[in-house]
Protein backbone atom coordinates (compact mmCIF):
# COMPACT_ATOMS: atom_id res chain seq x y z
CA UNK A 1 0.00 0.00 0.00
CA UNK A 2 2.87 2.33 0.81
CA UNK A 3 4.42 1.69 -2.61
CA UNK A 4 1.12 2.52 -4.28
CA UNK A 5 1.04 5.84 -2.46
CA UNK A 6 4.59 6.61 -3.63
CA UNK A 7 3.64 5.72 -7.20
CA UNK A 8 0.60 7.97 -7.06
CA UNK A 9 2.66 10.81 -5.60
CA UNK A 10 5.23 10.38 -8.36
CA UNK A 11 2.62 10.46 -11.14
CA UNK A 12 0.69 13.52 -9.94
CA UNK A 13 3.23 16.03 -11.35
CA UNK A 14 2.93 14.41 -14.79
CA UNK A 15 -0.75 15.35 -14.90
CA UNK A 16 0.19 18.97 -14.22
CA UNK A 17 2.75 18.83 -17.03
CA UNK A 18 0.11 17.50 -19.41
CA UNK A 19 -1.96 20.61 -18.86
CA UNK A 20 0.96 22.86 -19.75
CA UNK A 21 1.58 20.72 -22.81
CA UNK A 22 -1.95 21.48 -24.03
CA UNK A 23 -1.38 25.21 -23.54
CA UNK A 24 1.92 25.05 -25.41
CA UNK A 25 0.34 23.03 -28.20
CA UNK A 26 -2.50 25.48 -28.72
CA UNK A 27 -0.08 28.43 -28.77
CA UNK A 28 2.25 26.70 -31.23
CA UNK A 29 5.17 26.64 -28.81
CA UNK A 30 5.29 22.84 -28.79
CA UNK A 31 7.18 22.98 -32.09
CA UNK A 32 9.88 25.07 -30.44
CA UNK A 33 10.21 22.47 -27.68
CA UNK A 34 10.40 19.65 -30.22
CA UNK A 35 13.01 21.55 -32.24
CA UNK A 36 15.17 22.19 -29.17
CA UNK A 37 14.97 18.55 -28.11
CA UNK A 38 15.86 17.44 -31.65
CA UNK A 39 18.87 19.77 -31.74
CA UNK A 40 20.08 18.47 -28.37
CA UNK A 41 19.62 14.86 -29.50
CA UNK A 42 21.47 15.44 -32.77
CA UNK A 43 24.29 17.18 -30.92
CA UNK A 44 24.66 14.29 -28.48
CA UNK A 45 24.51 11.73 -31.29
CA UNK A 46 27.20 13.60 -33.23
CA UNK A 47 29.37 13.88 -30.14
CA UNK A 48 29.07 10.14 -29.41
CA UNK A 49 29.84 9.29 -33.04
CA UNK A 50 32.96 11.47 -32.98
CA UNK A 51 34.11 10.00 -29.68
CA UNK A 52 33.61 6.48 -31.03
CA UNK A 53 35.77 7.26 -34.06
CA UNK A 54 38.50 8.78 -31.88
CA UNK A 55 38.49 5.83 -29.49
CA UNK A 56 38.57 3.37 -32.40
CA UNK A 57 41.57 5.22 -33.86
CA UNK A 58 43.37 5.06 -30.51
CA UNK A 59 42.65 1.34 -30.22
CA UNK A 60 44.00 0.71 -33.72
CA UNK A 61 47.27 2.50 -32.88
CA UNK A 62 48.11 0.00 -30.13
Amino acid sequence: MKNLAYLFAALVPFQALAQTENVMYTEGKIYVVVAVIAIIFLGLAGYLYRMDRKISALEDEK
